[in-house]
């Protein structure tokens, strides 16, 4: 029975994801909002509570003990790998003043202030400094799942909190060891305690990055020259989960351990390919993360003292927005971008639960003591969504200029040309864009013909291009034009229907077998199809006419006139018909 309960949970959340948020969506509310709302409602306090006057409700409320923890764990996991794939190592270097500067400043003040206001309220001094660590963090997993969704990662609010973020889950690692310290019984070995964890801490987050540097590039290449999906698949979540567990043997956190590896592999000819794979499983995890934190609202608890409660936690909102603000400003960053990084980074995180687990688990806080801070801090996520559409809708009120994006790096391309296939013709190709200074990025599935043209500087990626998630992170929708230059029919076929009917507006030239061939390309939504027997002989007739005597003008316009003969004849058809095709295929797949 208790495995059947295991799997009536894991339904629930998989029916909350395809079902339940998507219809939430269609009217207006955020997908995190989403989970959260369906979290709490099918609750043990709600739907829980009904069930035991009408059982047949037992089948859609979660169980007490729901056990899909270690699936919100995987979520965080999955977005910290992501987003360490898309900052790299020198992205990271540029943001070193706001992490250390701005996010060290938040956490030590935040810690201090909300400690001595404990203190004020009659707490003891340890009770305080715990209280003021759990609190002073924010949700790394919700904050940067809505700037994700919003796409603004990139600019100045996206760059400082996520900045604050990483340098608050950097200083778990030092909390975590303080509260060993805490019940040790010496305050005299409190420095050397943390100093000593810190020491761990960077020997780990070291031992990390030689070990990766060496080993998974290699890894990566060897599963890649298999040709199989699966296999890579699995070493992709291998080496995402495995250096997390890594990290955790170390004493630090797994979403810590994935994020280095992220950033390792950020600059790899299988960065994009990794992305297309893990998208989907962040999507779904990061579903159970945010359901798991609705389910943990007492709200029974709640409702014992429900306006005292919702009064310290708009308290402490405010206290941690505040300073946020005030630190932002004086970092150089705008009005707006202040307001916003304040509004998102006051509510209270994940790692809070760690921290006041840990301090009971070592004796260092009593049982019992924490229940109105782990309502504040639930209450206080649950209202982070309705915070960031606040934030979004005062952000214009407040500034003074158009919002201020940094510069995309050199992989985030737009008005690009995506290649698929670095053969001979892909190679050609590429090199004829290159002398007329034209952005491109390229794709192949073979890791042999990728290593070697990354050597020699070509923005070449691993991947399967007949995948649509993987073609979006090659920038598909901002593509000027896709070329398909590989030899094999039924793929550049699959290729055309996939770009085709995401990107109506994309102009595609591919690479036809035979004339037969360019007809079904054409059929499937080609711009323009080359077949190689008759550009072949195209390219002889005229080099015979005009060695023969022909003149060259007369025999280029001899041989353009063919052309345009065989492309009717093939039944090219119209750009604008074609267009219009594609756009009602997109219609017909939208829900």
């Amino acid at each position: 029975m208790d495995s059947i309960s295991h799997y009536k949970d894991i339904l629930l959340v998989l029916g909350t994801a395809g079902i339940i948020v998507p219809l939430l969506m269609r009217w207006g509310v955020s997908s995190i909002l989403g989970y959260l709302i369906v979290g709490i409602l099918l609750g043990p306090d709600i739907m829980g509570t009904l069930a035991e006057k009408l059982p047949a409700l037992q089948a859609i409320a979660f169980s007490t003990n729901a056990d899909f923890t270690f699936l919100g764990e995987l979520g965080v996991v999955f977005l910290l790998f992501l987003i360490g794939l898309e900052l790299s190592f020198e992205r990271l270097n540029t943001m070193r003043r706001y992490v250390f500067g701005l996010g060290g400043l938040q956490v030590v003040v935040t810690v201090a202030a909300i400690s001595l206001a404990a203190i004020y309220f009659g707490l003891s001094s340890q009770s305080a400094l715990i209280f003021g660590m759990a609190l002073s963090l924010s949700s790394t997993a919700i904050v940067v799942q809505l700037l994700s969704e919003q796409k603004r990662l990139g600019s100045q609010t996206g760059r400082a909190t996520f900045s604050v973020l990483l340098m608050q889950d950097l200083a778990v690692i030092p909390m975590l060891m303080l509260l060993g310290v805490m019940t040790g019984g010496s305050q005299a070995n409190l420095v050397s305690g943390i100093a000593q964890a810190l020491l761990q801490a960077f020997t780990a987050i070291l031992l990390i990055i030689v070990i990766g540097r060496f080993a998974l590039r290699p890894i990566l290449k060897l599963v890649a020259g298999t040709q199989s999906p699966d296999l890579f698949m699995a070493a992709v979540l291998f080496i995402s989960i495995g250096t997390g567990a890594a990290a955790t043997l170390a004493g630090l956190s797994m979403s810590l351990g994935a994020f280095i590896a992220g950033l390792m592999l950020a600059e790899t000819e299988y960065r994009r390919a990794i992305e297309a794979i893990i998208e989907p499983f962040k999507g779904i995890l990061l579903g159970a993360f945010f359901l798991l934190v609705g389910l943990n609202l007492d709200l029974v608890s709640f409702f014992e003292a429900p306006v005292q409660i919702a009064a310290l936690a708009i308290a402490l909102l405010c206290i941690k927005s505040l300073i946020v603000y005030v630190l932002a400003r004086v970092f150089g960053i705008g009005r707006a971008a202040s307001l916003e990084s304040a509004l998102l980074l006051g509510p209270c995180g994940e790692f809070a639960f760690v921290i006041i687990a840990a301090a009971i688990a070592s004796g260092a806080l009593q049982r019992g003591s924490d229940q109105t801070v782990l309502l504040m801090v639930t209450l206080t996520m649950i209202m982070l969504p309705i915070l960031a559409h606040i934030s979004s809708r005062l952000r214009p009120r407040f500034s003074r200029k158009p919002a201020q994006h940094y510069e995309a790096p050199e992989t985030e391309l737009a008005n690009h040309v995506i290649i698929a296939g670095f053969g001979r013709v892909g190679t050609l190709v590429a090199s004829m864009l290159d002398e007329h200074k034209i952005k491109f990025i390229a794709v192949d599935g073979d890791a042999a013909v990728v290593d070697r043209e990354r050597k020699s500087g070509k923005p070449v990626y691993f991947g399967d291009a007949t995948n649509l998630e993987f073609l979006k992170k090659c920038g598909l929708a901002q593509a000027k034009a896709l070329a398909i230059t590989m030899d094999n029919p039924v793929r550049a076929d699959d290729i055309v229907k996939v770009a085709r009917t995401a990107n109506p507006e994309l102009k595609i030239i591919a690479r036809a077998r035979d004339e037969r061939h360019a007809m079904r390309l054409y059929q499937l939504g080609t711009t323009e199809a080359v077949p190689e027997t008759i550009e072949s002989s195209l390219q002889l007739g005229e080099a015979l006419l005009v060695e023969t005597g022909v003149p060259m003008g007369l025999a280029i316009a001899a041989i353009h006139e063919r052309r345009d003969g065989f492309r009717k004849m093939l039944g090219r058809p119209d750009r604008r018909e074609q267009v219009k095709n594609a756009r009602n295929r997109l219609k017909q797949r939208m829900p």
